[in-house]
């Protein structure tokens, strides 16, 4: 529990941690952690304003989490709610004020609004207290609601949220809606330039890449748990990879119309030009500014290499596409990278992205049943895909599962 000098000496080096997490979801994660954080609290959750909905987004609960596994996940379900009177989190959305309640299973029946107990009934957990707060942009526009749920004291029982409470979190709030907005931003700038990549290929939507960045991560984070990395160089990376993930063909732009939206199958001249569009995607991000450029250029380099050395492009130069010196065939042709020659990211990726596109519907196929999908993924162990990193894959399957559904339609 942090004392009221550490709570004020941790606000003023919050708007530096923040803003140095670009991704939107990965942001989340960080305004939650920290908020809980600072009011000792049990769980939480963050709505995203959508037009005139919240979307349910982000949640933690330490009470449901230790009751799983070490490294298993909590799954919760994506649902919306209308921003009314009706319920807390719509209630503090509508009327723009925070709401501080000692014991929603108490409250007065003249208020308004009602406290949905089904996901308490459901997982068998109690909500008490909880403490709603408006997100606002500086110009006063709602983005979100954060919700904190069941102070604790210090022998873990659930108390109300105190005044000083309510003003400190109305402080932390106003900092960490200035970093959602700029991540928001950031998120749009990518759908955007996706956008693009869809008028081009209707492939590649943003269902789709949303998809693959929420895989990649995930496959990420136990990968990097399992050598120990500290959690400050997985945050980092899962920061970075999450929005190089969903760029990973966006050098199909600079593909031509005549072959990137042919309806049968590519010839040989054909597919040569379309494996271009890994280069070409690469070279996008040579003009070095950050960590993400570097982790962008190595995805959409290296996502269509293989395990067994047979992708492509291959050991090549990103400005030429030319073979490197002592890596070209007898044919002239680039020779493929093989496993640890890829690099982590695009075996990460290539693996992400070939499950996503087996399970999805597609202009030229129906998806596959799961069961396909998973024996196929199974059976390339080794061969397309890094053994390791399927092996983690299947450990986190439920959380893939999850990531599906929440990203079932286009974002």
């Amino acid at each position: 529990m942090l004392t009221e000098k550490e709570k004020l000496d941790t606000l003023t080096h919050l708007v530096i941690e923040l803003n140095q997490v670009s991704d939107l979801d990965i942001l989340m994660e960080h305004i939650l952690t920290q908020a809980r954080r600072f009011v000792n609290a049990d769980a939480g959750s963050i709505y995203i304003v959508d037009k005139d909905t919240l979307q349910f987004t982000y949640t933690q609960n330490d009470t449901l989490q230790k009751r799983l596994q070490e490294g298993e996940k909590l799954i919760y379900s994506t649902f919306s709610l209308p921003i009314n009177e009706q319920s807390i989190a719509g209630y503090v959305a509508a009327t723009g004020s925070p709401l501080n309640l000692p014991d929603v299973y108490r409250l007065e029946p003249t208020r308004p609004y009602k406290f949905g107990k089904e996901f308490d009934e459901k997982s068998n957990y109690t909500t008490r207290s909880v403490l709603t707060i408006p997100l606002k942009s500086a110009n006063a526009d709602l983005l979100g609601i954060l919700q904190i749920i069941n102070a604790q004291d210090a022998e873990s029982r659930a108390i109300p949220f105190s005044e000083k409470d309510e003003k400190m979190m109305m402080h932390f709030a106003s900092i960490a809606a200035v970093a959602l907005e700029r991540a928001q931003m950031t998120r749009a700038i990518i759908l955007r330039m996706i956008k693009m990549a869809e008028l081009r290929d209707p492939k590649e939507t943003g269902a789709h890449v949303n998809r693959v960045g929420g895989f990649a991560v995930e496959i990420y984070e136990k990968w990097a748990l399992k050598r120990n990395l500290t959690p400050k160089i997985i945050d980092k990376n899962r920061d970075v990879l999450r929005m190089a993930a969903m760029l990973h063909d966006v050098g199909k732009v600079a593909i031509s119309d005549i072959i990137l939206k042919k309806p049968g199958r590519f010839n040989n001249d054909e597919f040569e030009i379309m494996k271009q569009h890994t280069v070409l995607g690469a070279q996008l991000f040579l003009g070095r500014q950050s960590d993400f450029d570097d982790a962008a250029s190595l995805v959409a380099l290296n996502h269509h290499e293989r395990w067994d050395g047979k992708g492509y492009p291959g050991h090549v130069d990103v400005l030429t596409g030319d073979p490197l010196n002592g890596h070209s065939s007898p044919t002239g042709k680039p020779i493929g990278k093989k496993e640890d020659e890829i690099p982590l990211f695009g075996r990460i990726v290539a693996l992400a992205d070939v499950y996503d596109a087996l399970s999805s519907v597609r202009t030229y196929k129906e998806a596959w049943d799961e069961s396909e999908v998973l024996a196929t993924i199974e059976k390339e162990a080794g061969q397309h895909f890094d053994p390791e990193l399927v092996e983690i894959f299947f450990s986190c399957l439920d959380v893939i599962r999850s990531i599906q559904r929440r990203y079932s339609n286009n974002m």
